[in-house]
C-alpha cells in the first residue's frame, strides 16, 4: 500500500475502535492523519462500522478535497487548525461521555492523577461554540495553548499527536481522567495533586520521552 492508503485504512481501524471503546456514538467524533503533504479525515455522516477506506477523503492544508467522493467531516477547520500546529501528525475527536460531563463542571480536568502531565499540564475546557463554526476553533485553540488535548465545553475532546495510535491512546487517558475525578467527586472531595507535583511528572515525562528517543533504532 502507498502512504494515503494505509492512512485511509487506519482511520478505519481507529474509528471503529473508538465506537468499541465507547468514545463516542454512532457517526459522532472524527479522525484524521498527515499523509504526505495532505490530510486524510473521516467523512461526514457515515457509519464507522461500514465506513471503507475509500470513504476517507484526502484534502490539501487548506482544505481543499484532494481525492474522495465523501463530503469531509463537518469539523474539517478544526482538524486543519490543529495540524498547522508544529509536530501535529494525527488529530482525534471525540464525543467520550465523562470528559463531556467534567466540561458542565470545571473549567479544566481536574489533577487526579499524575498521568495529566502527558499532555504538557492542565487540559483546559474551551468555551462552547456550535459545531463546525469558526467560534469553535477560535475556543478550541485559544484553550489548547501548548497542551496536547483540550475538553470542548459541552461537546468532547480534542487530542494533537505524532502518530494516531498514540493520539487514540491519550484521548482514552483523558477520559479515564474525567471518569476517575467524576467517580471520587460522587461520594466526596477529591484530593488533588499540587502545582509542585505535577511539574515533577511533568519533568519524569521529558526524561522517559528522551530516553525512548535514545533508544529507538531510529535515532542511533
Amino acid at each position: 500500500m502507498n502512504d494515503h492508503a494505509a492512512a485511509r485504512e487506519s482511520l478505519c481501524t481507529w474509528s471503529r475502535r473508538m465506537v468499541q471503546d465507547g468514545l463516542v456514538v454512532g457517526t459522532s467524533g472524527n479522525l484524521s492523519v498527515r499523509t504526505g503533504d495532505l490530510i486524510a479525515v473521516t467523512p461526514s455522516g457515515v457509519d464507522y462500522a461500514a465506513m471503507a477506506p475509500d470513504d476517507v477523503v484526502l484534502v490539501d492544508p487548506v482544505g481543499a478535497v484532494v481525492d474522495g467522493t465523501r463530503t469531509p467531516t463537518s469539523e474539517l477547520p478544526l482538524h486543519l487548525a490543529a495540524h498547522a500546529r508544529h509536530g501535529t501528525r494525527a488529530v482525534v475527536h471525540t464525543h467520550s461521555p465523562a470528559a463531556v460531563a467534567v466540561s458542565l463542571l470545571r473549567d479544566e480536568v481536574p489533577p487526579v492523577h499524575y498521568q495529566i502531565a502527558m499532555f504538557g499540564g492542565a487540559v483546559r475546557v474551551a468555551d462552547y461554540a456550535p459545531f463546525g463554526s469558526d467560534a469553535l476553533v477560535r475556543n478550541t485553540m485559544a484553550a489548547l495553548g501548548e497542551r496536547t488535548a483540550v475538553v470542548m465545553g459541552n461537546h468532547g475532546t480534542l487530542v494533537l499527536g505524532e502518530q494516531l495510535g498514540a493520539a487514540y491512546d491519550a484521548a482514552r487517558q483523558l477520559e479515564w481522567l474525567c471518569d476517575v475525578w467524576l467517580r471520587a467527586r460522587a461520594v466526596g472531595e477529591p484530593r488533588l495533586l499540587s502545582p509542585e507535583q505535577i511539574s515533577e511528572a511533568l519533568r519524569r515525562f521529558a526524561v522517559q520521552k528522551e530516553k525512548v528517543r535514545a533508544t529507538t533504532p531510529a535515532s542511533r
